[in-house]
């Protein structure tokens, strides 16, 4: 998404707190951050085949994890070893697409998965995995909306946004009192077993809702880039505040 940004195909998307720390770090930024969806982050865990002697996140050291570069589950990774006294160094981190870790994970070349989403219930469900630890206390739930800023420049595609971010606050307003129905929206739109929407959703640290651009938002992607940087995965420390705008903070405050 960020690249997509950056080649100027693209007006408006959502993304974690993660990339954006990397494109900060680049010589070129060419998105801003407008808002904020607050949501699960019971929905990214860390997960141990079936039969594991894995019992805790010390467990780890030493072992093959796989993750999702730049990603969520890079960082909860991160967070999770320094919890216990690891280094990224202590284990063998094994970046791949989701698809590749899926797959790996499932042949039994993987000690840990740390992933986000789906492929979490489908191992449960199938494989018989086991949850070492979701990411809940490592992740602030925040995940950024963010629009180009080409399209922040045109008055037609700055209304659209507006009119969108109305609308995205008031789906979430409804998803949250119509459980049932958007767990049969959501298998059919992205075809996962209904079982699975239902299994995250029970699980959930938070409902999903639309906040306006803070002060303490901007502090939680500081915190993000300073630990990538701490690790030696970003070369510099970099500012993450030029990143974000409130323009629309205004439109996000509104009564539904």
């Amino acid at each position: 998404m960020v690249e997509a940004f950056n080649s100027g195909s693209l007006d408006f998307g959502g993304m974690s707190e993660i990339p954006p720390v990397f494109a900060a770090a680049s010589t070129m930024q060419s998105f801003r951050q407008v808002a904020v969806n607050h949501g699960d982050v019971n929905n990214q865990a860390v997960l141990v085949p079936a039969g594991s002697q894995i019992r805790d996140l010390a467990g780890l050291k030493g072992k093959q994890v796989g993750y999702v570069r730049a990603t969520t589950s890079q960082y909860f990774l991160i967070r999770m070893l320094g919890a216990v006294g690891l280094k990224w160094s202590d284990i063998e981190p094994v970046a791949m697409s989701v698809s590749d870790g899926a797959a790996a994970f499932s042949r039994g070349s993987l000690d840990a998965w740390a992933i986000y989403g789906f492929p979490i219930q489908r191992a449960l469900a199938t494989e018989g995995a086991r949850v070492l630890r979701t990411a809940l206390g490592f992740l602030s739930g925040n995940y950024v909306v963010c629009a180009s800023e080409q399209a922040l420049a045109d008055a037609e595609k700055s209304r659209q946004i507006e009119v969108y971010l109305q609308l995205l606050r008031k789906g979430y307003d409804w998803a949250a009192q119509n459980r049932d129905r958007w767990t049969a929206i959501i298998a059919n739109e992205i075809g996962v077993p209904a079982e699975y929407v239902r299994d995250q959703f029970q699980h959930q640290s938070a409902t999903y809702e639309l906040r306006p651009v803070t002060a303490a938002a901007v502090r939680s992607q500081q915190e993000v880039a300073d630990v990538f940087t701490d690790t030696g995965l970003i070369p510099r420390h970099v500012d993450v505040r030029p990143l974000w705008t409130d323009r629309f903070n205004s439109i996000i405050a509104q009564e539904a």
